[in-house]
């Protein structure tokens, strides 16, 4: 029994493939959206690919504008097919072509939900990646005259003041790393030279954090040397004052960001995906009405079209005894090495009935 069977008529065969045909051209705008989408996202990625140590996490843009690429191919095509199906003499070009057509475009509208799917599963493996990346950019922070990370500096102290966060988890992190260069430090002071050698790497740590971790909105001046001595500073302490330095770490900043990023950007290609269901619904329902009018003879006669010929247990068992008769096929082939396993087998040259004919008899036989 065939599945969600609708009866056509002429007209309403002709109003659906030139509404699909318009459909089709729409969905060539959704696939320049999705690569649009793709690309925006993977330039968000490469500004702060310098404080992301997975180059993975640019998957998901580079498939989005993969997939917009193709969807823009597929539905040219498409709305030529359904255009050419409103005439029966012109659908017997894409006859043959209309099933192979359907199955290609049912995996790549399901290669769209994927990519949907990756924008929400991202986040998991993008907080890794931030994690890494911004805890070995914080080390060459102080690294303003090394090849190559001349602009560390810049890039941290920019993502700082506008993100308004600090470190990697929060300003603490400062304090495990020597941010400061030692051609600031003067090595002739005792202070210095006392806090280089009570570091078992020998480097200079301090409870300070940079300038661009200072809050905007803080009524005081900023305070950013000795921040865990309220002995230092007038009025001062530092477990109560939240305006001073920005609290939020710059890895949930980044993560928060991108986050929302993915679930809009997920979001929309989640009604893409729906959208490009619903096209290929209609084509597929066009090409079993088209097929039975062939079948008819008669174009103006009303015709059936359906998802599936037979339900999906008989669909479903039929595909698979067609891929265990593939599979037993090669077999025979492999074990044969290629040969007709029917070769050696006698044949008989009998009639349709099975009945040796009957010799004729020559000149020298009698008639019996």
């Amino acid at each position: 029994m065939a599945v969600l069977k609708v009866k056509f008529t002429k007209n309403k065969r002709d109003k659906l493939a030139q509404v699909l045909w318009i459909l089709n051209w729409i969905s060539v705008v959704t696939g320049i959206i999705l690569f649009s989408l793709g690309l925006f996202l993977k330039i968000e990625i490469r500004k702060r690919n310098e404080l992301m140590a997975n180059r993975e996490v640019h998957s998901v843009p580079n498939m989005l504008i993969a997939v917009g690429v193709i969807a823009c191919g597929i539905n040219f095509l498409g709305g030529k097919i359904c255009y050419d199906c409103s005439d029966t003499n012109k659908f017997h070009r894409w006859k043959l072509f209309m099933l192979p057509y359907i199955i290609c475009t049912f995996f790549f509208t399901f290669c769209i939900l994927v990519g949907a799917l990756m924008c929400y599963t991202m986040r998991n493996e993008l907080e890794e990646s931030l994690y890494l990346g911004l805890k070995e950019a914080l080390k060459f922070y102080k690294d303003t005259d090394t090849p190559g990370r001349c602009f560390l500096k810049r890039t941290i102290d920019m993502l700082q003041i506008e993100f308004q966060c600090c470190g990697n988890n929060g300003f603490r992190d400062w304090f495990e790393i020597q941010w400061i260069s030692i051609r600031y430090l003067d090595m002739s002071n005792k202070e210095v030279q006392d806090r280089l050698k009570s570091n078992v790497d020998g480097k200079y740590l301090m409870d300070g954090v940079p300038f661009s971790c200072c809050n905007i909105n803080s009524p005081r001046p900023c305070i950013q040397n000795q921040l865990t001595n309220n002995s230092a500073h007038f009025n001062y302490d530092f477990q109560s004052e939240e305006l001073n330095v920005w609290r939020k770490g710059c890895r949930k900043a980044l993560l928060e960001y991108y986050t929302q990023i993915m679930q809009s950007i997920g979001f929309t290609v989640l009604i893409i995906w729906l959208f490009e269901l619903s096209v290929l619904t209609g084509v597929r329902y066009l090409q079993t009405a088209m097929e039975n009018v062939l079948r008819q003879g008669d174009p103006d006669s009303e015709s059936d079209g359906w998802l599936l010929e037979n339900s999906f247990v008989e669909t479903a068992r039929s595909n698979l005894n067609i891929i265990k008769n593939v599979g037993k096929s090669n077999q025979i082939n492999a074990s044969s090495g290629n040969e007709d396993p029917n070769m050696d087998v006698p044949t008989a040259d009998y009639g349709p009935d099975n009945v040796p004919p009957k010799q004729i008899p020559t000149a020298s036989q009698p008639l019996s």
